[in-house]
């Protein structure tokens, strides 16, 4: 990209001026954690409906990671099948200061600071990004840190999404296996706002965190097993993919509701949950449902009214610096992280 710039004659028929730049995490194959790499790259032009956002913080999440190594294969038919050719830049949620606005732009003025989703555009992990001023941006909760409200949407969002679809309500019982992960605590949560008796699942560093986020019991998956408990549920929501049908529809009521958010294993064991769950639908052992989380109108919003009213929290498990991505895409990788997991910029060169 060239820019022309002033000058007389020849000269300024010729002149051009580099594009400015950004720092930005960027894998160009798929693979390990490795394969992520701190390039400079131009920085976005927004348009007059834009707002354009300096990153402080963002988050690396399931989505990242496994568009990252292409798992399962099916990412290679959305990102590029020898590479990750239309998403070569990562990250969903982030948080910063608005650093310059479009023409016709009137929510938001310079050095606002914002909180937003880029969604599966992705793009948040640089120093740049920017969105469309009524899609996905808005001011800040203003009793959360830029740190905390860059670690929102993602698990908040996720888990509007399938306890909406899922119709929990007052007085059921839910149980939330992987309570202690980035969807997990949001579940929990936004579950018993919702007036639901809920149990959580999650390992033995975990119990204490799950019962603060408001869990009426916690069962430690390290020591005992949740379907051996005794107790009969309305919904179960597996988070991780690693309920497994026969230990949920044994302490699942007849006809209840069993919501796959995550997915574990490789493609052949995800077609073959999908089939089982198509045959335990068809059954009426249960209702089986999943799928991808979308935002629906006024999600964000509620999301940042319940945080102001001191309803929700979000839970940070490990901060790292852009510098370390890889580092940070391995942690979250490995599944036994707390919450979410934060990559914070420095300023942004200008």
């Amino acid at each position: 990209m060239t820019i022309r710039t002033a000058g007389t004659g020849a000269e300024a028929e010729n002149a051009t001026v580099a594009p400015a730049l950004m720092r930005a995490a960027v894998h160009t194959r798929y693979g390990p954690p490795e394969v992520v790499e701190i390039k400079a790259v131009p920085r976005p032009v927004p348009g007059e409906n834009d707002v354009l956002v300096r990153v402080h913080a963002t988050t690396v999440c399931a989505a990242d990671w496994r568009l990252r190594k292409a798992d399962p294969i099916l990412v290679r038919f959305i990102n590029g099948f020898w590479g990750p050719t239309k998403i070569p830049i990562l990250g969903m949620e982030f948080a910063g200061t608005v650093e310059s606005v479009g023409s016709v732009v009137t929510r938001f003025g310079v050095g606002d600071e914002v909180f937003g989703s880029t969604g599966f555009k992705f793009g948040a992990h640089a120093e740049y990004v920017y969105l469309p001023e009524t899609g996905g941006v808005a001011l800040k909760p203003v009793n959360m840190t830029l740190e905390e409200a860059a670690a929102v949407l993602f698990g908040g969002i996720s888990a509007l999404h399938f306890l909406r679809l899922g119709k929990v309500q007052a007085g059921q019982k839910v149980l939330i296996y992987g309570a202690s992960g980035s969807v997990g605590v949001f579940a929990v949560q936004l579950a018993k706002h919702f007036g639901a008796q809920v149990t959580g699942v999650c390992s033995t560093r975990n119990l204490d965190l799950v019962k603060s986020l408001g869990a009426d019991e916690v069962v430690d998956y390290t020591k005992q097993d949740f379907s051996g408990a005794g107790q009969i549920y309305d919904a179960v929501f597996d988070m991780v993919g690693k309920s497994g049908y026969s230990r949920t529809l044994k302490c699942l009521k007849r006809g209840g509701l069993f919501v796959q958010v995550g997915a574990y294993g490789g493609m052949l064991s995800i077609l073959a949950g999908m089939l089982r769950g198509m045959w335990v639908s068809m059954t009426g052992a249960a209702k089986v449902i999943g799928g991808v989380a979308t935002a629906a109108p006024g999600d964000q919003a509620l999301l940042k009214e319940l945080v102001e009213a001191g309803k929700l929290r979000t839970v940070i498990d490990k901060r790292y610096s852009l510098d370390q991505i890889a580092e940070a895409h391995r942690y979250a990788e490995a599944g036994h992280k707390r919450g979410h997991v934060v990559v914070l910029f420095e300023p942004a060169s200008r």
